[in-house]
């Protein structure tokens, strides 16, 4: 009998109005995500359905953090707050990284502030991007690697970052870039997968989030009404979430 795949996700934030109603943490965005990309994997390939057991871990408020040879994989989300910045709880995610990327068994999942935190582990610029931000459904231009990955010959993904990686450490291999943005994300086979881009997030998340951030003074008009006729077009967020599973799985 298969055994479940043991993802730990650490939680870098927490949701905001709705999107908390709804979900209650970042870990439950996360598991809808999963849940979706081993049902596709489990219908296009043909295999049986892998099993998951996603475990949720508050990494800025409580600081816990899961026990490695209890796990699979593990998982950093995204955030508000500045990966290249030094508060202790940031300071003690990057030293628990270069953990998970120290040893061999244990895979390494990052998206957004994830990314960039895995960036910054790896000893990478991460930094304000001087190309504005990105926000909502944006299409990635994918190098090889990256279309095979996601199985898509150009990714549309929900964006939401001011902060990148500036370059791409020399043991990962690239999977895309942007225009404002050219490390959108990085593979090592059975190592790691990161993207700079939310495949968790939904239309409706992010419209709270350009309505929050448009009220608060952080985007102008023009930034809101451009993310806004973009939030509900396609995107390949379930493709992604399947790559993460494959990515597991693999040998």
């Amino acid at each position: 009998m298969q055994q479940p795949l043991k993802i730990a996700v650490l939680e870098c934030d927490e949701p905001i109005g709705r999107t908390k109603d709804k979900y209650g943490g970042y870990g439950n965005v996360f598991k809808a995500l999963l849940d979706s990309g081993a049902d596709l994997i489990a219908d296009k390939d043909g295999v049986k359905r892998p099993e998951l057991d996603i475990r949720e871990y508050d990494v800025v408020n409580a600081e816990v953090y899961p026990i490695l040879e209890d796990l699979d994989a593990v998982l950093l989300t995204g955030s508000r707050y500045n990966a290249f910045d030094n508060d202790p709880w940031i300071l003690k995610l990057v030293k628990f990284t270069k953990q998970v990327l120290a040893q061999k068994r244990v895979r390494l999942i990052g998206v957004c502030f994830g990314h960039q935190i895995v960036g910054r582990a790896m000893d990478v610029k991460v930094d304000r991007s001087d190309r504005g931000w990105e926000v909502s459904v944006t299409p990635v231009q994918l190098t090889e690697k990256g279309k095979a990955l996601f199985g898509v010959k150009e990714l549309a993904i929900h964006q939401m970052h001011h902060d990148i990686v500036y370059n791409y450490p020399d043991s990962v291999e690239p999977l895309g870039h942007s225009p404002r943005c050219d490390v959108q994300g990085m593979y090592t086979k059975g190592r790691l997968i990161t993207v700079q881009g939310h495949p968790e997030f939904t239309g409706d998340i992010v419209e709270e989030l350009l309505e929050n951030r448009h009220a608060k003074g952080i985007f102008d008009d023009a930034m809101f009404k451009d993310g806004m006729e973009r939030v509900r077009k396609h995107h390949d967020g379930v493709a992604v979430g399947a790559a993460f599973i494959r990515f597991l799985l693999e040998d």
